[in-house]
Parts: structure tokens; sequence; C-alpha cells
């Protein structure tokens, strides 16, 4: 079989989608100064690319799946197939200007946009009725105002370096996340397809475990029977898992639970009865 041929992000994507990698069972093996990593798979086929070219190589099906963010997907206008929100590296798109700078201002004269996102800023400055030219940057483009640009269309996470560089946000064009993503020629081909279906579930499971984890715990046999024949019900992802005790004198019990909901459930099991309560981490869960 052709193997798959998979694009990896470069930068601060690259750390979560390793992982994600990692814990599906394909651990990332890659030397300095390499673009062509190894994955523990002799299906895949695997290199670094920027996430700004992964949609356009994607649709030119020089590769068959990747990962990038869907702000470089818009921004490309690249025709590709999402197959999972992966939730990683999470962004806003925005346009910012020096705090002090009025809508007044900017509209009084021919304003200066930097951004790394031309297309995507070309359509907002159109919308909103803007008279602007475009200035392309490569990277910083926080520094450029107020010397060099009158706003910027940026992404950002917490909007710290903005407000650590005299920016205020004016608007918000798009939120963004690392996205899993496939060429519809590969999604044709009915092996590949299957690939990439197989890697997303696997994608899924390993998210799933992620925010999930095992609660195992002893109940006394009065108090479980209470709770399997009364309105107390113990939340499981379809039913916990029982079995008796030696000496019948109680139950196992085990439950795969949300995380956020563990501080809450704890001090309930024990005034339903429950001991011996161990919590432990799951690695992936495919329900």
């Amino acid at each position: 079989m052709e193997k798959l041929r998979v694009l990896i992000p470069k930068g601060r994507m690259f750390g979560n989608v390793e992982s994600l990698f990692a814990d599906a069972g394909f651990p990332i093996s890659l030397a300095d100064r390499t673009y062509r990593p190894s994955l523990a798979a002799d299906w895949l086929d695997a290199k670094i690319m920027k996430p700004q070219n992964v949609g356009e190589l994607l649709e030119l099906g020089s590769h068959d799946a990747g990962f990038t963010g869907i702000d470089w997907i818009r921004e490309s206008g690249a025709e590709v197939e999402e197959i999972l929100d992966l939730g990683f590296d999470n962004v806003r798109i925005v346009a910012a200007v020096p705090v002090g700078t009025s809508e007044a201002e900017l509209r009084q004269k021919k304003l200066v946009a930097a951004t790394e996102y031309v297309n995507l800023a070309e359509t907002w400055l159109k919308s909103r009725g803007y008279n602007y030219r475009i200035l392309r940057t490569y990277g910083a483009t926080e520094v450029f105002p107020p010397d060099d640009a009158d706003m910027i269309i940026d992404n950002t996470s917490s909007g710290q370096t903005l407000k650590d560089n005299g920016l205020r946000i004016i608007d918000c064009l798009l939120e963004s996340s690392t996205r899993f993503v496939a060429s519809r020629s590969a999604l044709a081909d009915g092996e590949k397809r299957g690939r990439i279906e197989e890697l997303a579930m696997l994608f899924r499971a390993v998210l799933e475990g992620r925010n999930r984890v095992m609660l195992e715990m002893n109940f006394p046999k009065e108090n479980f029977e209470k709770i399997a024949s009364g309105g107390e019900k113990l939340p499981a992802m379809r039913s916990p898992t029982v079995a008796p005790l030696y000496g019948e004198s109680g139950y196992a019990v085990k439950i795969a639970v949300k995380k956020s909901e563990v501080p809450e459930l704890i001090p309930r099991l024990k005034k339903l009865g429950a001991s011996d309560i161990v919590e432990y981490d799951l690695r992936k869960v495919a329900p």
C-alpha cells in the first residue's frame, strides 16, 4: 500500500501535534536540522512544514493530510476537508491599533495595516469601509505601530503581547485552533481515507482520555443496592463496571468520569458509602 503522506506543522504547533502522535502510539523521531521525521508506523510518511503552507500543499495533492490552524486555511482559501478540531493553540485573529487612536483618526487618512494575514485583512478592511494599504509582514507584527503602521491584524492568545506594545484590540476577525485536515484527492482514495479515519479515531480517543479519569472504589453491599434501586445514579460514560468482592461483602465499582467532575464527585461518593477510592489517568478512551 502507498504510504499516507502527512504534514507536521513547524513552530509553536509542533509540540502539541508531536504529543498527540506519541499518545496515539506513533512517536515522532526528528533529528536536528531535518524536515523528514520518522514515525513508528511503516505506513506513515511525514514532513515538517510551516502551517501557512499546509492547506495549499494538501489542495495540490502532494500530501494527503496535515495539521494547521483554521486561520491559515481561511487565509489561503485552500480547498481541503477538516477532519477534526484538536482544540490546540487557540488564538484570535484581531485588529489592533495604538492605545489612544480613535476610529475618527483611522478614517481621516489612508491607513497602513501591517499583517501576515493579507487576504483576511483585505476582506475585513473592505467590509469596514476603510481607505487602506496593506503592509505584508513576516513575524513580529506588533512592533510596526505607530512608526510604520496605523493598525495590525495579527493572532493573539491572551492579548498580553499587544498590551505590552501599547496596542488595543478593536475587533476580532476569527477564532482559530489547530485542525487535522485532509486533501480531497486522498479522501477519494478508499485505502487512504480508511487510514485517515483510523488516525482521527485514535486522536479522538487520546483527546477523550486526556479529559477523563478512572475512579475505582468499594461499596458495602447494602449501600450499593440502595443506590442501584434508588434515585441516586453514579456518573459513567454508559454505566458503571461492577464486580462482587471476595466473600460477597460488597462490590468493586469502576467509573470513567470527566476530570472536572472529580472534586465534587469524591465527597459525594464518600457520603454514599464508597471507600478505598482510587483515581488514575486514562491514555485513550474510544466510546
